[in-house]
Order: C-alpha cells, then structure tokens, then sequence
C-alpha cells in the first residue's frame, strides 16, 4: 500500500527536526507507541498498541530512522509483529521551509502487511493509515508548542 502526504506545521525544520530523531519525543507522538528502547544509533524496539477502527492489536519490532540529511529529511523504517498479522513501513519525510515561517513535512513510502491486517483490504488500512498520520503530526504539533 502507497503511502503519501503533506502537512504544515507552524515551526522551522530544524525544531521539527530537533523532535523527529528524539527518541523521547518519538515515543509520545507516535501513535499507540508505549515504549521505545534504544538499540543502537537511530534504531530502537518498539512495542506498540494500535486500536484504530476495526484494527485492534499489540505489536512489537523495530523502528529506525535511516538516511538521515540533518534538517531535511530521513526515511522512518517500521517493523513490527503481532498476532494479528506483521505490518513493515518504510516512509520518507522531507522538510519544506515555507517562506511564512512554517514548514511543510512532505511524506512518502510504502507499507506492506500480512496475516489479518494484510486481508482486512486496503480500503480499510488506508484509513487506518490516514487517522495514524494525522495523529502522529497533531501529537508533534502539541509537542513542539509546549518546547517554544
């Protein structure tokens, strides 16, 4: 499944940045992420809780910030299990300074999934998919105006 975006967020991309490859702020502003260990350099285990809709699961893997171009952009590598099914994401964020002092976070990738999740359909997934993204750049709204 395609997964592409845009949102605008009213701060520079280097605060935005400075909370992305946080792993403190990662942990609270991805959804239903309860715990993000430190693995090595920009890679972590995961282990999450996702219940959106008719998608109801715990999941556990890995998650990692890879080809990282400090400022600009980094691709976000998401694997994770459960017994619902296993869902891999490999997603591309880019940081666009707009000339009002906001920035538009560009995001591109794709997701592949098995088990049920993989045959609940893409119709429902891209959903999914859809509410999980706005959370996530609403969490780092929220997060970026109580560190202003």
């Amino acid at each position: 499944m395609k997964i592409t975006g845009k949102y605008s967020i009213d701060a520079t991309p280097e605060l935005i940045w400075k909370m992305i490859v946080d792993p403190r702020v990662l942990e609270k502003i991805t959804p239903g992420v309860k715990t993000l260990e430190a693995k090595g350099e920009d890679k972590y285990n995961a282990i999450s809780e996702v219940k959106v809709g008719p998608v109801r699961g715990d999941f556990e893997g890995d998650l990692a910030l890879e080809n990282k171009v400090e400022g600009e952009s980094c691709v976000v590598v998401l694997d994770q299990k459960s017994k619902i099914g296993n869902a891999k994401a490999e997603i591309g964020l880019k940081l666009v300074s707009q000339e009002d002092g906001k920035t538009e976070i560009q995001y591109t990738g794709e997701a592949k999934m098995s088990g049920l999740l993989g045959r609940m359909g893409q119709r429902i997934m891209s959903g999914v998919v859809s509410t999980l993204s706005k959370q996530f750049f609403k969490a780092l709204e929220e997060e970026i105006e109580k560190n202003k």
